[in-house]
């Protein structure tokens, strides 16, 4: 089990920005629908232009989350499916056999939109990509609990996707959402909200979540809305979410 405090958290979504929209949107969940892309007005806009839309929201919630004298907090960018999208055009440019673009391949990479966000903060510490099926949002938290153990003060999780292409339709096994959101996350404090995530395969699922949103979504949904817990089983591993009182 790992235990470990929210100190502070961002999200972005269609429709939902601030925290107030946030919080009223954990107490009535509705899965986010849209094509609305995040400002990003901290980044000049030569650089924005050659950021994608999945770019944008996670970029946008870390720069919410981090204060901007901050350097070397060590980075966890976190996303199921990454800017498939992008490896979409690679793949129609080789169908038809038409050169791929560097920049197009560059910026497909899982690791793509971390790089491009510690370029532009200019951060010098530790930061990685990772992706871990339906169970992303945990192992990530996991990478994060190993980090606070190594020394770590504080830790910045972004976890992020966006809706698959059509072509990917019959391979969906949950809701398809656009969305990011950012946590800062420190070691257990009672003064702060503090979670504690369990996993085995002993446990049996009490409860599934809420089906209508993609699991990375539905665990902030359970950070906002302040429920006791989450449960909920995934390729025969249950993992147990729970929040102290």
């Amino acid at each position: 089990m790992i235990a470990f405090s929210v100190k502070e958290w961002s999200a972005w979504a269609p429709g939902l920005v601030d925290h107030d929209a946030w919080r009223a949107w954990a107490a009535a969940p509705w899965l986010p629908t849209g094509d609305e892309t995040p400002a990003l007005a901290e980044v000049p806009p030569m650089q924005r232009r050659r950021i994608e839309r999945l770019g944008r929201m996670a970029i946008q919630t870390a720069f919410w989350c981090q204060r901007a004298e901050e350097n070397g907090m060590p980075l966890i960018f976190a996303s199921r499916h990454g800017d498939v999208s992008r490896s979409m055009e690679l793949l129609e440019a080789l169908a038809t056999e038409q050169p791929p673009s560097p920049t197009t391949f560059g910026l497909s990479v899982h690791n793509a939109i971390a790089a491009l966000y510690s370029i532009l903060r200019r951060q010098r510490g530790n930061y990685l990509a990772l992706a871990g099926g339906m169970a992303t949002v945990e192992t990530a938290c996991v990478e994060a609990a190993s980090l606070l153990a190594d020394g770590a003060e504080d830790v910045m999780l972004v976890v992020y996707d966006a809706p698959l292409p059509a072509i990917y339709t019959d391979f969906a096994d949950e809701p398809d959402a656009g969305f990011a959101w950012c946590w800062r996350i420190g070691q257990a404090d009672a003064a702060l909200p503090t979670l504690r995530l369990a996993w085995g395969s002993d446990r049996p699922a009490e409860q599934a979540g809420n089906p209508a949103l993609p699991h990375g979504l539905d665990v902030l949904r359970f950070l906002l809305a302040g429920d006791a817990g989450l449960q909920w089983r995934c390729d025969d591993v249950t993992w147990q979410w729970r929040r102290d009182a």
